[in-house]
């Protein structure tokens, strides 16, 4: 038996990642865990309305998610607890421009450049609706075929009720490989 808790957002764990956009010269980066895919090419980024990066992410229209594996953890965590209306966070990773013109962080497994198509605005929320310009993986983490492998990139996910992050587990088997369960 299955009882109704209220309308909770219970669409959890997701990736951990790293939103970087460019502040001037320089990068600012934020935390951010509300991420979606919208079509195959489209995804979604969800920034609580006060954030610093929002006004440079709508200034450039560009940003970037970087996926954050465990040796990036302390520094993504440590983005994500200062504001950039405070501190300066431009210092915080290596880093370089990709070839759409987002901070781009060196050490992080996975990188999409993104370009901003529409901003959709919720209460106290802006979702930012991009298309993907560029993705930049980190060669150990392709397979022979030049396929991500995320058995070994291993992004470190989020679970906000508890706000606890999480290592991802093991392969079950590939995607519709199972037989259908009879109808008895």
């Amino acid at each position: 038996m299955k009882k109704n808790i209220g309308p909770k957002l219970a669409l959890y764990p997701v990736p951990i990642t790293v939103i970087g956009a460019m502040n001037g010269e320089t990068p600012t980066w934020t935390l951010a865990g509300h991420l979606g895919i919208i079509g195959h090419d489209r995804v979604l980024v969800s920034l609580a309305s006060p954030h610093f990066i929002n006004g440079r992410i709508k200034e450039t229209k560009k940003l970037s998610i970087n996926l954050v594996d465990e040796a990036l953890l302390p520094k993504a965590d440590y983005v994500g607890s200062v504001s950039g209306n405070k501190t300066d966070k431009s210092g915080i990773f290596a880093w370089e421009l990709g070839e759409a013109r987002a901070p781009v962080i060196r050490d992080s497994p996975l990188t999409m450049e993104c370009g901003v198509e529409d901003i959709y605005e919720t209460p106290n929320f802006e979702s930012f609706i991009c298309s993907i310009a560029s993705t930049y993986v980190a060669e150990e983490h392709l397979d022979g075929a030049g396929k991500i492998n995320y058995d070994t990139l291993k992004p470190v996910l989020f679970e906000f009720p508890t706000y606890h992050y999480l290592r991802t587990g093991d392969a079950i088997c590939k995607c519709l490989s199972l037989k259908k369960a009879s109808a008895e």
